[in-house]
């Protein structure tokens, strides 16, 4: 017989403790989920209305509302931001935003918030749950969220918190067959001895099964037979059940604080905390480091979640989260103060109630109107009265009475009130006013203004009771946020890559933990892993709402007409066009082809005006080779003349010459003959005397 650990029997107790606070609640809140499934009578009530030969067909209001809230609070996906709380956290800062897509990515997160607040809208209060999945990235881990089942939480009745802060714990139960438990945990099946071989029992044999189901039995008759956890916990009969209880409470933890003293450094103090196994370790690589007084260490306590899990009489494993806030993150609708908020459908049953009962008027004139009633008196009826029923059914019969007591009639009904048409209309409107949603948000034309814009401002003014219920919503997404990054911090230790496909088809990568032999690390979130308040996280408020895409793209038509955007941002609102991506490439290129025909267009008007500037430097070259050609025919004909001249006038100067020579002879020969002349008479000639020389 396994000895009962005090650890399991205080999860048993607390758990039996608080289920037992909460089994009103239980009951309402099933009696809300009969009320969504379409079971609104109960067994007494059905079979009255058999009994008037009416059918127990609900008029059901509630259901479509909670569909239509669910589409509108979940219309897109959450954006999450992370603020730097310090400068220096600035650029981690999209890493981490980077990393959230990626957890909500790889938890199919769209479709537990729906689910969460599908629980929201019906119980009243709906679950998200963080947790750490060991299988993922091939034993690796790696952070995720689901959603959880309100009835499998357990929370103290002394909390007053809306997110359960002050609880003294909370319990998750679990509900497994053997095969699974098995599955999860081989150290509970059945081992093999290593001496002889055999096979041994495992522990799992001497554990208290578990044969009830947390999920509440149903309150109303199941006339649209509906299977929720609780009609199908006796289907598998045969099987072993066992529960597992997981026990979230706060507990201090030790840190230490270390500043050292920078070497080289006049002034300069690092610092880093550590936790009580890295402040072990520092201590055996550092030793007598305090003691020199090179370091000091400031012991800090600090909140953190501890988890104690059981299975009947053992504990399976009990452990620390490196967060000071639960990983189940509960979303209350009506919040009492309590741990037990209250559901719109549980303020839409008494209208949904009366909304029935005046359809069940309305369908019993009707069965009045086409059955009308006989009234014959006492003996008119020659063949009985039950051959004059049959009669009476019969269009073609002919029916032979006896007057002579008077004559057989039928009473009319009396028309239905036009108020009474008025009173389910208002009973409807009513129901639609309680979930916040108008009829024009069902898409009922004859609720619309004439207008478009008239319509999408309807359609503002509508959604501010949904976006009352999104900031709730809202509230628990960002702790969410937050608790996911506490968890990543202390998980994600080691090298890995993240990426995401972002809504324009584009992917976003980042690797953290990459040492470099250069720069050292690159994006280390494992040194700052006990620091979680590095970052505020939160949500883009209004994220997750619908947009009318119409109004939208006419406000981005607008702006683009006055010049406040391109076109570019005004093709990414149409709502038509679905190749987006086709479009904006092909844009891309007309873009790029047109640049390039502007700056081809430029290169030929600069090469038109270089054209022109050679032609005229051709020209200009031209003219100047022909002035120098014609230089130098001018050049040749003065030389040719200088020559002509000067022979011309050597000629002359010969001839002057000759002329002279001869004349000077034919001096002589006169000045000879002149004095043989005078000669007898003594006169003295001499050539001079005649001008000659």
């Amino acid at each position: 017989m396994i000895e009962t650990d005090p650890r399991a029997d205080l999860n048993q107790e607390l758990y039996r403790k608080w289920r037992d606070a909460r089994s009103d609640w239980d009951t309402e809140a099933r009696n809300d989920i009969d009320f969504y499934m379409g079971n609104h009578f109960t067994s007494d009530e059905s079979d009255e209305l058999n009994q008037r030969n009416q059918p127990d067909v609900p008029m059901d209001r509630i259901s479509p509302a909670i569909e239509k809230l669910k589409a509108v609070l979940t219309s897109r996906p959450p954006v999450f931001t992370a603020s730097p709380r310090e400068d220096s956290d600035a650029k981690m800062a999209k890493v981490w935003q980077t990393i959230l897509g990626y957890v909500w990515d790889s938890s199919d997160g769209d479709a537990h918030i729906k689910d969460a607040i599908h629980d929201y809208a019906v119980t009243g209060l709906g679950y998200l749950y963080v947790y750490t999945d060991r299988e993922s990235d091939f034993g690796r881990g790696d952070i995720k969220f689901t959603h959880i089942n309100p009835f499998r939480v357990y929370v103290p009745p002394s909390s007053r918190d809306r997110w359960f802060n002050d609880a003294e714990g909370i319990i998750l139960s679990t509900i497994l067959t053997g095969e699974q438990v098995v599955s999860l945990y081989p150290e509970l099946g059945p081992q093999v001895d290593e001496e002889t071989g055999e096979v041994v029992p495992g522990i799992i044999e001497e554990l208290d099964a578990y044969n009830d189901e947390d999920y509440p039995d149903a309150q109303n008759k199941n006339s649209r037979s509906v299977w929720t956890p609780s009609e199908a916990k006796d289907l598998g009969y045969a099987d072993n059940k066992y529960q597992v209880l997981e026990r979230f409470y706060k507990t201090k933890v030790p840190f230490y604080r270390i500043s050292m003293q920078q070497e080289g450094q006049q002034g300069g103090v690092t610092e880093m905390v550590l936790s009580e196994g890295e402040f072990q370790m520092f201590l055996e690589d550092n030793p007598g480091i305090f003691e020199n007084g090179q370091a000091q260490f400031e012991q800090i306590m600090q909140t953190r979640i501890g988890v104690t899990s059981s299975l009947g009489q053992v504990v399976l494993e009990e452990y620390v989260l490196n967060i000071n806030e639960y990983p189940l993150i509960p979303m209350p609708n009506n919040w009492t103060e309590t741990p037990y908020s209250t559901s719109d459908v549980s303020r839409a049953r008494p209208q949904q109630r009366l909304l029935n009962k005046l359809w069940q008027l309305a369908i019993s004139h009707a069965q009045a109107s086409a059955g009308l009633k006989l009234l014959v008196p006492v003996g008119s009826a020659i063949d009985g009265v039950e051959q004059l029923e049959k009669d009476w059914a019969n269009p073609n019969a002919v029916i032979e009475v006896d007057t002579s007591q008077g004559e057989p009639h039928y009473p009319a009904p009396t028309p239905l009130a036009a108020e009474f048409y008025k009173l389910i209309q208002q009973c409807e409107h009513y129901i639609d006013f309680i979930f916040g949603l108008p009829e024009m948000m069902h898409g009922f034309p004859d609720k619309a203004p004439e207008t478009s814009k008239g319509t999408d401002k309807m359609i503002a003014l509508g959604s501010d009771r949904p976006k009352s219920k999104l900031r709730d919503i809202e509230f628990s997404i960002t702790k969410l946020g937050r608790v996911i990054y506490g968890l990543a911090k202390n998980h994600y230790t080691y090298e890995k890559m993240f990426r995401l496909v972002q809504p324009n088809n584009d992917m976003s990568e980042v690797t953290i933990n990459l040492y470099d032999d250069k720069v050292g690390t690159i994006v280390d979130i494992k040194r700052d892993r006990n620091n979680i308040w590095q970052h505020d996280i939160r949500i883009v408020p209004g994220s997750t709402l619908p947009t009318s895409k119409w109004a939208e793209f006419g406000v981005y038509l607008d702006a683009y007409k006055i010049g406040l955007i391109d076109r570019t941002e005004v093709l990414k609102k149409n709502p038509e066009i679905f190749d987006k991506a086709g479009v904006l490439q092909r844009m891309s290129e007309i873009a790029q082809l047109s640049q390039q025909l502007q700056g081809a267009q430029e290169q030929i008007k600069k090469l038109k005006g270089d054209l022109q500037t050679a032609e005229r430097e051709s020209v200009h070259n031209r003219k100047q080779v022909e002035v120098s050609k014609f230089k130098s025919r001018l050049h040749d004909i003065l030389t040719d003349a200088k020559a002509d001249n000067k022979v011309k006038a050597e000629k002359i100067a010969n001839m002057v010459k000759s002329e002279s020579e001869r004349l000077r002879g034919v001096g002589k020969e006169m000045e000879s003959e002149i004095k043989n002349q005078v000669a007898p008479y003594g006169i003295p000639v001499s050539m001079e005397d005649f001008g000659t020389s």
